[in-house]
C-alpha cells in the first residue's frame, strides 16, 4: 500500500491496459501539495505517473483528475508537449478518489534551485523563453476541433476568476486578513473588459514542466487540474507570479528563476507578444491575481495540513507568512502599474 491507493489491485488495473511487466513498485514524488503524484515502475524500469486528489475533505470542484484525464485526452493530437494518457481508474477497491495514470515523461524537472544552477547559462536564458512559447501553443489550441469548447463557461474571465477564487478564500481561511481582502478589492477594480477565449493551464510555473537538461525546451507541461477557458493573459500573469526576480520584496516563493542567466519578467512578456502577437496591455492586472491565487491556494494547503497532518509534504507545513508575502507581493505590483 501507498497513501491512498491499494498498490496490488492497482498493479492488476494498469496490467491490463498497459504493456507492463509485474511487480510494480510505487513511491511519491515530487512537492505537490495538491494532488498527491505517484511513480510506477515496473519490472523492465517502464515507469508510469499516478495522480490522485490529497487525502482528507476537499472543497467543491477542486482537485478534479477525472476533468484532468479529459483536458490531457483531448490535447493528445495538439502540438502542446504533454505526457501520454493510459486511463482513468474509478474503481473504489484500487482507491477511494480517482486516480489519472499517464506515460513518464524523461527530463529534468526544476524542483530545487540547484537544478537551475546546474543548467549551462544559455539554457537558464532559454528555459523561461520555452514556457512562455508552450502557453502559446495552450492558447492557439483549436477548442472546436479538440472538443474542449464546452470545458468552462465563455462568460468574462476576469469577474468568474475574482469571484471564484473569493468564495474559495472564505472556505480556506485560517484567520482574519485585511490585507488579501484589500487586494481582492483592488483587483475588482481593475478588471479589464472581456477579451478572447483560449484554453487556460491556470497553473504554468517551473516546476510543473519538464525540460530537455541540456537546451531547457519543454518537454511536458504538467498538473492541468486547474485549466478552464479563459483570458490566455490569465496563464502569462501566472507564470510571473510565480517568477521572482532580484529586486523583488521578500517571500518564501521558488526562487530558481533568481539564478543569474534567467529570463526577467519584463522578457517573458515581450517574448510572449512577439510570438502570440497579442496586447499585453492588461499584464499587471493578471499578475496581482496570479499572486491572489497563489496566496488562496497556499491557504487551501495550510488549512488541509492542519486537518489532516497526512498532507504535509517533504518541505513541511506552509507558515502564514508564505501567504501574507505573496499578497504583499501583489499589491506592489499593483502599484508599480500606475
Amino acid at each position: 500500500m501507498i497513501e491512498g491507493v491499494d498498490t496490488t489491485a492497482m498493479t492488476a488495473w494498469i496490467s491490463a491496459r498497459v504493456d507492463v511487466e509485474p511487480p510494480l513498485t510505487y513511491e511519491r514524488v515530487g512537492l505537490g501539495q495538491s494532488n498527491l503524484t505517484y511513480l510506477a515502475t515496473d519490472a523492465k524500469g517502464v515507469r508510469l505517473v499516478l495522480r490522485r486528489p490529497p487525502m482528507g475533505e476537499l472543497l467543491a470542484s477542486a482537485h478534479d483528475v477525472a476533468r484532468e484525464h479529459r483536458i490531457l485526452s483531448a490535447l493528445q493530437s495538439s502540438d502542446v508537449p504533454l505526457p501520454v494518457v493510459h486511463g482513468l481508474c474509478e474503481d473504489p477497491a484500487v482507491a477511494d478518489q480517482p486516480v489519472l495514470v499517464v506515460s513518464f515523461v524523461d527530463g529534468l524537472v526544476l524542483d530545487d534551485r540547484s537544478d537551475a544552477e546546474g543548467l549551462a547559462p544559455p539554457a537558464r536564458h532559454a528555459v523561461g523563453l520555452s514556457l512562455t512559447d508552450t502557453l502559446t501553443r495552450i492558447h492557439a489550441v483549436d477548442l472546436e476541433r479538440v472538443g474542449l469548447h464546452d470545458l468552462a463557461s465563455h462568460k468574462p474571465y476576469a469577474a468568474r476568476q475574482l469571484r471564484r477564487w473569493a468564495g474559495q478564500w472564505e472556505l480556506s481561511r485560517t484567520r482574519e486578513l485585511p490585507d488579501l481582502e484589500r487586494l481582492t478589492d483592488r483587483l475588482q477594480e481593475r478588471a479589464p473588459a472581456p477579451g478572447e477565449i483560449s484554453l487556460v493551464h491556470g497553473d504554468s510555473h517551473l516546476r510543473n514542466v519538464i525540460v530537455d537538461p541540456d537546451d531547457a525546451q519543454v518537454r511536458a507541461i504538467l498538473d492541468w487540474e486547474l485549466a478552464t477557458l479563459g483570458d490566455p493573459l490569465a496563464d502569462l500573469g501566472t507564470l510571473l507570479a510565480y517568477w521572482p526576480q532580484a529586486g523583488d520584496p521578500p517571500s518564501m516563493r521558488f526562487d530558481a528563476s533568481t539564478v543569474e542567466g534567467f529570463a526577467t519578467r519584463d522578457e517573458l512578456v515581450e517574448h510572449y507578444a512577439q510570438v502570440a502577437g497579442r496586447d499585453v496591455t492588461a499584464v499587471p492586472f493578471w499578475h496581482g491575481l496570479g499572486l491572489w491565487k497563489l496566496a488562496i491556494i497556499l491557504e487551501g494547503v495550510r488549512r488541509r495540513q492542519l486537518d489532516d497532518p497526512r498532507n504535509l509534504t517533504a518541505v513541511g507545513a506552509i507558515p502564514a507568512e508564505a501567504v501574507d508575502e505573496l499578497v504583499a507581493c501583489a499589491h506592489v505590483v499593483l502599484d508599480d502599474a500606475h
